[in-house]
């Protein structure tokens, strides 16, 4: 039992130690270069209450004051295909680390 909550506390440490220093990895995010980029993002995701027909109806997530750093976690899910959704995943696959930086900087600033 004394090993379970050891590892238990080894894990919750690096698991935080690891989220930390992952926020310094991203690239800073540039508002005027998203202007270039998110017209492959509002049209989903831009609309309060819109639902996609693709793969399935599905109620998407308008992502305007999302954090930026949850922004840039997600899209690179899709990107590693750890998240899974058709779309999703075509469109983080074709985004750079600066892109999702640009995007969550800008989304996170959106209202």
């Amino acid at each position: 039992m004394k090993l379970f909550y050891a590892l238990k506390s080894s894990y919750a440490f690096g698991l935080g130690f690891l989220l930390l220093i992952s926020q310094s990895v991203w690239a800073e995010g540039n508002l005027a270069a998203a202007e270039t980029k998110k017209s492959m993002c509002v049209g989903c995701h831009g609309i309060a209450g819109y639902q996609s027909s693709f793969p399935e109806v599905y109620s998407v997530p308008y992502i305007g004051g999302q954090s930026a750093e949850y922004l840039k976690a997600a899209l690179a899910a899709y990107k590693k295909g750890d998240r899974k959704h058709p779309t999703m995943n075509a469109i983080a696959q074709s985004l750079s680390e600066q892109d999702i930086a640009d995007l969550a900087t800008y989304y996170s600033q959106v209202n």
